[in-house]
């Protein structure tokens, strides 16, 4: 992948399974705005502390994390399979002035250089899970030594059973399932359940409390 992707524009160029693409551009086109607008709070929490460099925002959705972390004076590059929230994400950086590289992809098929990001965020991220742990390696392989990963999901779904709308848990990627990966290079900074700050609206609104898994690569 080269250091500045093109812009996605949400036709063609996408790499990943076009069911994934289809089923949340449905999702984002039965809503002008499907999330609140602002950054989530574990996010801004978590990051508050840390030196701006490069940061891969993961499933960034409508583009307020990358756009927040861009004002803040990170080299963003966001990855998302939506072609139409892509274009919201795109929009909302132009009119604040801000340059994002956006990755019209899947996590799994985006050819991410490997160890080059100093922040990897997937905030909520509906990552799909499968018997090789793709998903979960490839979190970990986008993070530059001394870097950090922050996954941050929806306490109580992970052991929810499978619902009527065709939802099941167990399809999907957990914090703990990246904690059950790590060796000696990685140190644990934060691994915890906490009530959740969330932004005003938007769709997930209803969750109270977060789980927050904050790694470091040590080499």
């Amino acid at each position: 992948m080269p250091d500045t992707p093109a812009p996605a524009d949400g036709h063609g160029g996408y790499a990943g399974d076009p069911t994934v693409r289809a089923e949340w551009d449905s999702r984002y086109a039965d809503r002008q705005q499907l999330w609140s607008g602002e950054p989530n709070g574990a996010l801004v929490a978590e990051v508050a502390g840390l030196t701006p460099g490069r940061a891969l925002d993961v499933g960034c959705g409508e583009g307020a994390d990358a756009v927040w972390l861009a004002r803040g004076g990170w080299d963003v590059t966001a990855i998302e399979v939506s072609g139409i929230a892509l274009e919201r994400a795109a929009q909302h950086a132009r009119d604040a002035g801000l340059a994002v590289r956006w990755l019209h992809a899947e996590l799994t098929e985006a050819a991410l250089p490997p160890a080059s990001f100093d922040l990897v965020s997937a905030q909520y991220p509906a990552l799909l899970r499968t018997p090789d742990a793709a998903a979960e390696r490839a979190l970990l392989a986008a993070v530059a030594p001394g870097g950090v990963l922050l996954l941050v999901h929806h306490a109580g779904m992970d052991t929810q059973q499978a619902h009527e709308n065709g939802f099941d848990p167990a399809d999907y990627v957990w914090p703990s399932m990246v904690a059950a990966l790590l060796d000696d290079d990685w140190q644990v900074e934060v691994d915890e359940q906490r009530p959740r700050v969330a932004p005003g609206g938007g769709a997930g609104a209803h969750h109270t409390d977060d789980l927050v898994l904050r790694v470091r690569r040590l080499r």
